[in-house]
């Protein structure tokens, strides 16, 4: 015999049951979105807080860089564009990374480039017609890492030749994309959840009303007050 408590549920409107699965699967969400990007918040938030306080002294990693300079010989690559000479000047040097230009290239018989991945960096000058390449390493702390991390995209705004191409750092920018859409759907959770506590939707108005005050005053108020 069915227990009235199951019948309630059996005769509850379809908006009101789909409003409850609503509810359970928001719950899950925030939960468990939350608990994954645990570590990855912290992270950007931290180093956030490294980059806002450059001069905190248990921070410093450029002065406490490690560098070493070495000279290999190299075979000048078959041919191709500048991508394809670095990445097979790599090959031979036994680096991986992200390749990083500078000034653009005038000299056919050279290549210089950098290579770097969070911890490393490679200033690489190679000698095509000599064979041979000058590797300038640079390694960095634990806290040049976790800066690097906060920045690290492999593409720079209005570059076109400094683009992704290391693999890690695809994964690394889509991870990050990830962590934005999940905060998304965190706040977006966190205001459903609130609005359906009748008793706390006064004060979470006025922190809603506040927060998007003073965020619309650093994008477009400062704007107005300085031009």
């Amino acid at each position: 015999m069915p227990l009235s408590g199951e019948n309630a549920t059996l005769e509850k409107p379809s908006l009101r049951r789909l409003a409850d699965i609503c509810r359970v699967w928001n719950r899950k969400l925030h939960y468990y979105l939350g608990l994954y990007f645990l570590f990855f918040l912290w992270l950007f938030a931290f180093t956030g807080l490294l980059i806002n306080h450059s001069s905190w002294a248990f921070a410093e990693f450029w002065p406490k860089r490690q560098v070493s300079n070495y000279e290999r010989a190299v075979q000048a690559p078959p041919g191709g564009d500048d991508l394809a000479q670095a990445q097979d000047l790599m090959r031979q040097l036994d680096i991986v990374g992200e390749i990083q230009w500078g000034a653009p290239r005038k000299d056919p018989g050279h290549l210089d480039f950098q290579v770097a991945r969070p911890g490393r960096i490679f200033a690489i000058k190679a000698d095509l017609e000599h064979g041979n390449a000058k590797v300038e390493r640079t390694d960095l702390n634990a806290w040049g890492i976790m800066r690097v991390l906060h920045t690290f995209t492999g593409a720079r705004i209005n570059d076109t030749k400094n683009q992704r191409d290391w693999i890690l750092t695809t994964v690394w920018a889509l991870s990050m994309d990830a962590v934005a859409l999940g905060m998304v759907i965190l706040v977006l959770g966190g205001v459903y959840m609130w609005f359906g506590l009748k008793g706390k939707r006064s004060l979470g108005l006025v922190a809603l009303v506040l927060g998007i005050v003073t965020c619309g005053w650093l994008i477009f108020g400062l704007r107005l007050l300085y031009s």
